[in-house]
């Protein structure tokens, strides 16, 4: 049995979204692939029929990897997370103490987490640190450069 993931709607639809492309689209064109590679004769020495089989192979393990994920997830209710101090969904504002520059990222699922936009992992060592504080504590994050020292100014929904 898999273990039990929390995601929000959004990471959750696009789970959904995923498996569902895999099943009514990539699937039939493996099948379609798969047949048209036999059509070319002995299967023994055909390279394409190889390939296709097993390009089959990693798209259903995907999906089946898909479907669990989905069948263990736990949808987390937005409206019930506590704003004062830093959870799971927290979109938080930091200034690092020694720049004074300022940040803003939300703490999401490992699944969700896209640095880019801002959005970090709740198992990263950084979300970790902020992790059950409050606005206006400082931080200190041990990053290989050495540590770091922020102040959360605010913690939002």
């Amino acid at each position: 049995m898999s273990e039990i993931k929390y995601y929000s709607e959004e990471g959750l639809q696009k789970l959904k979204d995923e498996l569902h492309h895999l099943i009514a689209v990539d699937r039939p064109a493996a099948a379609a692939a798969i047949a048209e590679a036999r059509d070319k004769g002995d299967l023994s020495e055909n390279a394409e029929y190889d390939a296709a089989k097993e390009a089959q192979g990693h798209l259903e393990a995907r999906i089946s990897k898909l479907q669990d994920l989905i069948a263990n997830a736990r949808l987390l209710d937005e409206s019930k997370i506590d704003t004062s101090k830093v959870l799971l969904l927290s979109k938080i504002t930091i200034r690092n103490t020694k720049n004074n520059m300022k940040q803003v990222y939300t703490i999401v699922p490992e699944s969700e987490a896209d640095l880019k936009k801002g959005l970090i992992s709740v198992s990263s060592p950084f979300a970790q640190a902020f992790l059950g504080r409050k606005a206006g504590e400082n931080v200190e994050v041990v990053v290989p450069a050495g540590t770091m020292h922020f102040e959360i100014l605010s913690v939002e929904r």
